[in-house]
């Protein structure tokens, strides 16, 4: 303490970045408990595999794959659709046509 007593603001720019992992069987977000990838993980995974799109897919296809499993153990009737865990898992790694990134 050199400021006459008071302590330096803390630097949060060194912050830990808390991971947004799945709680399987359920596929909620440990953290925030929404549907994963919750959109913090979506933007933690883009940049993880920034350099590897196809690689992103084929991770979240096995995410997919497994979460079908998990969820349909739980409960006979698929919620949510197959459909609706496409869009939730891979639909937004696609590039877009214009050029840009989902």
């Amino acid at each position: 303490m050199t400021n006459g007593g008071v302590s330096p603001a803390p630097d949060r720019s060194r912050r830990a970045v808390r991971p947004h992992l799945p709680m399987r069987p359920l596929w909620l977000c440990r953290v925030c408990a929404g549907p994963w990838p919750c959109q913090p993980a979506r933007l933690l995974l883009l940049l993880e595999y920034r350099r590897d799109r196809v690689g992103l897919s084929v991770y979240l296809a096995g995410c997919l794959f497994d979460a079908a499993g998990d969820l349909l153990k739980l409960n006979a009737k698929p919620e949510p659709s197959p459909a609706e865990l496409f869009d939730r898992f891979l639909a937004w790694t696609a590039h877009r046509d214009d050029g840009t990134h989902n």
